[in-house]
């Protein structure tokens, strides 16, 4: 089934590796999820000081969120990546990883770095919405 979200680009806007704006139709069912955040099954994080593992395990626990919620990345309509660093280099190896994931689906997102994160350890967070049509659930 195809997503219910459709994405938005604009040739007045710089060239960006994500669409500027996304919209789904009117009776979809929005999605709000918490922040997935790179924890291991026993509450430990993953891979202290990995940004790029911690990427890694935070789209796992957003797609099993989504599965839980009838939705998939192809679903997701915005999303906030939080790094906890200064470091623009540090930022992008976070952005690198959830950029791959969604390969296509280019989703509205804001890369942002922040001072820290909730759990010990933590060193990024991904945020999302998702859309999907209302007679899929």
């Amino acid at each position: 089934m195809s997503s219910a979200v459709s994405l938005i680009r604009s040739p007045d806007l710089a060239a960006a590796p994500y669409a500027y704006a996304a919209t789904a139709p009117a009776g979809s069912r929005l999605i709000f999820l918490a922040g997935a955040c790179p924890l291991e099954d026993d509450g430990t994080t993953t891979a202290p000081g990995d940004y790029a593992a911690q990427a890694s395990r935070c789209l796992e626990t957003l797609e099993i969120a989504l599965r839980a919620s009838g939705a998939t990345l192809a679903d997701v309509i915005s999303t906030r990546v939080l790094v906890a660093s200064s470091s623009q280099a540090e930022l992008v190896t976070a952005w690198d990883v959830i950029h791959e994931a969604f390969a296509e689906h280019d989703v509205p997102s804001t890369l942002m770095g922040v001072t820290v994160l909730g759990y010990d350890n933590q060193l990024v967070e991904v945020e999302a919405i998702a859309a999907v049509a209302e007679e899929s659930r």
